[in-house]
């Protein structure tokens, strides 16, 4: 009983994205050898977050409330284009950004059966047209995905009039926004050039 209870949770632990057996085995003796107090706290951590945190409804970071904190309060003239709502917090690293988010939930991916109406690109042009968008910074990943993302969403943009622009290569090419530094994403959105 003891062994299989220890499994579960190692298990647990497993399912997390990045953790393998063995770090998976050290976070679960870690738990166990903890005092109770603390294991309390983790899973209260854990259910308090689940239950209180949602997504923003302009746009679609993790917030505890109706409009995140950005969305109330920044320059809705520019919007940062990215991936998922994690990388809402590495562009936040970069201190000398004041403009607003919108997440895309993802890219386009036909080799995953992911195509422009399986994200929020639609949202993103009503946003564009509702708030009169006058700069488009495509975050997305710097890999084919994120390119391909970033030039089909430059392509219905263009129209509209709204400069479209894309981080420059200060990220490197196939790797995640989410590890990047502060220092290479600053000098990214600094960089950053118009989308032909």
């Amino acid at each position: 009983m003891q062994e299989e209870l220890i499994e579960r949770l190692i298990e647990q632990f497993r399912s997390l994205p990045g953790v393998g057996y063995k770090n998976a085995q050290r976070y679960a003796y870690s738990i166990i050898e903890g005092s109770t107090e603390r294991a309390k706290n983790f899973a209260d951590a854990i259910l308090q977050a689940k239950s209180k945190i949602g997504f923003c409804k302009v746009c679609g970071n993790f917030t505890d409330k109706d409009i995140c904190p950005i969305c109330a309060k920044r320059n809705r003239k520019v919007v940062c284009v990215v991936k998922e709502p994690r990388d809402v917090l590495a562009m936040e690293k970069v201190k000398n950004y004041d403009g607003v988010y919108h997440v895309l939930f993802g890219t386009i991916s036909p080799l995953n059966g992911r195509g422009p109406d399986d994200i929020k690109i639609r949202e993103l042009l009503q946003r564009v047209q509702s708030d009169k968008v006058e700069e488009v910074i495509m975050a997305t990943n710097p890999d084919v995905e994120g390119d391909a993302t970033a030039m089909y969403i430059a392509k219905l943009l263009r129209p509209l009039g709204v400069k479209v622009t894309r981080l420059a290569q200060g990220v490197a090419m196939g790797s995640d926004l989410e590890y990047a530094d502060e220092v290479t994403l600053s000098r990214a959105l600094e960089a950053r050039r118009e989308i032909d």
